[in-house]
Formats: C-alpha cells, sequence, structure tokens
C-alpha cells in the first residue's frame, strides 16, 4: 500500500524535483559506502597491527631462545652436568614458541593485506551497475 502511495507521488512530482530526490540519494549512498569502507579499514587495521605484535613477540622469544641456546652450549662445555639438557629443552621450547607465533603473526598481516577495502569498492561497483540499469529502463 505504501508503495502505491509511493508511485502515485512520483507520477505527480515534476523532472526538476525527481533530479532533486535522485541528488539526494545518491549523496546519502556515498555516504554510506564512506562509512562501510572507513569500517573495513579500521578492521584491516586492527588486525595488521594484531599481527605485527605477534610477529614481534614471536622474534623477541627467538631472541631469548637464542640466547638460551647460547647458555646451554656454554654450560655443555664448561661442565658435563644435566644442566645443560635442561637448558636446551628450555631454548627449544621458547623457539618452537616463537615460530608458532611468528607464524600466527604472518597470517594476521596476511588477512589485513592488501589494505585497500575490497567489499567496499565492490558495493560501490554494484551501487554503479544498478543505477546504470535503471537508467536505461
Amino acid at each position: 500500500m505504501v508503495y502505491d502511495e509511493q508511485r502515485d507521488a512520483v507520477g505527480e512530482r515534476s523532472v526538476a524535483q525527481l533530479v532533486n530526490d535522485l541528488s539526494a540519494q545518491v549523496s546519502r549512498l556515498v555516504r554510506d559506502e564512506m562509512k562501510l569502507a572507513r569500517a573495513e579499514m579500521q578492521t584491516k587495521g586492527k588486525r595488521f597491527g594484531i599481527g605485527a605484535g605477534m610477529a614481534g613477540a614471536g622474534g623477541l622469544l627467538a631472541f631469548f631462545g637464542t640466547a638460551v641456546l647460547v647458555a646451554a652450549a656454554v654450560l655443555a662445555l664448561a661442565l658435563v652436568l644435566p644442566a645443560w639438557a635442561a637448558a636446551l629443552v628450555v631454548g627449544g621450547a621458547l623457539l618452537l614458541l616463537a615460530g608458532l607465533l611468528a607464524l600466527l603473526g604472518r597470517n594476521q598481516v596476511q588477512k589485513a593485506t592488501p589494505p585497500m577495502p575490497r567489499e567496499s569498492i565492490e558495493s560501490v561497483r554494484k551501487d554503479i551497475d544498478t543505477v546504470k540499469e535503471r537508467m536505461r529502463q
């Protein structure tokens, strides 16, 4: 029922009024698409930051793991005691954890790239195609 009233209202409106409505609707559409693009960029920025933080943490743990392995090698050469074996186990565990964090961080960074808002661009393209089709009819 509302649709019929809107159609009747459109039938009674002048071309200038219809063009004015089109301009307002296109303006609103562009603003909405810009909001969507901004939200998508924020999401990708957060994901990139998390991935970079994980990669940094992985690098730091790799540094400590290497330091422990060096200490283990020193202990192994200086004394033949079970202490060096414990140092090797701890160093190996730290390096495994560093590798895991680096892989997780890399995956997060890959999900955030490219930084362009692909979904918003596709939405704008669909909107343009829809408007072009309606103009032809």
